[in-house]
């Protein structure tokens, strides 16, 4: 019996019988397999979970030596190099205080930019279960590294293509038809070889515009620019010759919280700048409809009403200083100018990819050009009205030697017209049914240039109510007032044309202020 009890104890101290091994192995096997799983896959906790169950101070380093994950562990630089570079694939050191393994990930060469090294340093020497447990923790953490690589790869792509799309948009902007189409070609064939297109402006959350975007690209399967507007952070603008793109679109936005659509009517790609203004006027119309959206052409807007010839010729003679610049300089000054009045000098900027001050420097040029001043809100409108007229011209007078027609300058005979006066009465007449003057008021607001304060000391009124006013006929009108554009200026040559407001005097002699400041 004292035998038997001998050979018990020394059956014992033999170490875990094979079921208890398994056991162990395979419970620790299944906490490393749970970092696999879509929720646990996280570099930091699995180099966190390998040091807490071997004992050990654990580190995982990029091929350049860069701390990635865990606590750094003093490693032989020689030696580092010799894995880092795949002479070996891992190496074991020791001295009197540390046990040291190191194992590569990302092997074999040539090394993936996700490869890296595991660094393991225990005080006790390394049994076969922590060896173990290391070598298979080494491959889940190259699984992770190679898929956060493929993640950041994929950001990249997508943020480069983003960029392009912007660039592909900023050169429609500005008329660069071509470029566009050259630069379009490598990524999207066939996108832009047309004509014609609409621009749609996809108005949501800013915290929702990436996933809006990505199911305008969805739904516009490949037929169109999609952009992140690099001026409105809720803006999602959408450039496609395809005719199914408009009812894709209202789709997205049908019964969808604080999700608008704005279209244009179908332009000439050329005058993509004159169709996003379209868009965004229509955004505006969207807000008051109950479907969310609203296509330009259902409104009747002013220069409909007035006589084409009348419209083109005078339009052509404002603009006449600019007809003998280069032709793209000329492009380059109306494109961003009708921009600029469209949209704050900022917001312009960062539509057309450059900065404030060029826009600014631009609309100075134009300014002192025209004899103008943009600080007049009449003659910003005017401007407007020209601008966007001129845009649908194919041709102009490049070398001055086209007669100037009669009367071609006056804007207030333009205005006269009586299917645009009854126009402006009905529309303005809507201000009337309210008791608190708004149409006063909004009067007082543009003609101050619409600056609250000014018209505020004209009424006698307190500021704020003057802003509360314009505001409150905003809905009436359905049209944004607060923000420059076009559902602004057409409220103000409504004015002009029922004689609430003098008609600007454009082309007057400005030369002794040529650098007169350009509200943004």
């Amino acid at each position: 019996m004292h035998e038997e009890k001998g050979d018990v104890a020394g059956r014992a101290d033999e170490g875990p019988g094979p079921q208890k091994r398994y056991d162990e192995d395979a419970a620790w096997a299944e906490e490393l397999l749970e970092h696999l799983r879509p929720t646990g896959r996280d570099l930091r906790r699995v180099v966190a979970w390998l040091a807490h169950t071997v004992r050990a101070t654990v580190c995982v380093l990029d091929a350049d030596g860069t701390l990635l994950a865990g606590d750094r562990v003093p490693l032989d630089d020689a030696l580092l190099t010799d894995v880092v570079t795949g002479r070996i694939s891992a190496a074991a050191v020791e001295d009197r205080e540390h046990h040291v393994r190191l194992v590569a990930i990302g092997h074999p060469n040539p090394l993936p930019t996700g490869a890296g090294v595991l660094a393991v340093a225990r005080t006790t020497p390394f049994d076969r279960r922590a060896a173990e447990i290391v070598t298979h923790t080494a491959g889940i953490l190259e699984l992770l590294l190679k898929e956060r690589e493929l993640t950041t790869a994929g950001h990249r792509l997508r943020r480069v293509t983003a960029d392009l799309r912007l660039a592909v948009l900023q050169l429609l902007m500005v008329e660069e038809t071509v470029s566009a189409r050259r630069v379009a070609a490598g990524l999207w064939p066939g996108l832009l070889d047309t004509d014609t297109a609409r621009v749609y402006v996809v108005e949501g959350s800013p915290t929702e515009r990436d996933r809006l975007a990505e199911e305008c690209l969805d739904l516009t399967e490949g037929q169109a620019l999609v952009v992140r507007c690099p001026a409105m952070d809720g803006h999602v603008i959408v450039v496609s010759p395809a005719p199914s793109a408009q009812e894709r679109l209202r789709s997205l936005v049908h019964g969808r919280p604080r999700t608008f659509l704005g279209a244009s009517v179908q332009q000439s790609l050329a005058r993509t700048a004159t169709a996003y203004g379209q868009a965004i006027s229509a955004l505006a119309v969207a807000h008051f409809r109950p479907d969310q959206a609203a296509v330009y052409a259902e409104r009747t807007h002013p220069e409909r009403l007035m006589d084409p010839a009348r419209l083109r010729d005078w339009s052509a003679e404002v603009l006449r200083p600019l007809d003998t610049l280069a032709h793209h300089t000329r492009a380059e000054l109306l494109a961003t100018t009708r921009l600029g009045l469209e949209f704050t000098a900022v917001n312009a900027a960062k539509v057309l990819g450059v900065s404030r001050n060029t826009v600014r420097a631009r609309m100075d040029r134009v300014e002192a050009l025209l004899g103008a001043d943009f600080s007049d809100l009449t003659v910003r409108a005017a401007a407007h009205l020209a601008l966007n007229t001129q845009a649908a011209q194919t041709s102009y007078d490049r070398d001055g030697t086209t007669p100037r027609p009669p009367d071609a300058g006056r804007l207030g005979d333009l205005l006269a017209g009586g299917a645009l006066v009854t126009w402006a009465q009905d529309l303005l007449g809507r201000l009337d049914e309210d008791g608190r003057d708004l149409r006063g008021t909004l009067r007082a607001w543009i003609a101050a240039g619409a600056n609250a304060e000014r018209a505020a000391q004209e009424l006698g009124v307190h500021a704020q109510t003057v802003r509360e006013h314009v505001r409150g006929a905003e809905p009436v009108l359905e049209r944004r007032l607060l923000a420059s554009g076009t559902d602004l200026y057409e409220v103000v040559l409504a004015h002009l044309a029922v004689g609430d407001l003098a008609a600007p005097a454009l082309r007057r002699d400005n030369r002794g202020q040529p650098d007169a400041s350009v509200h943004g």
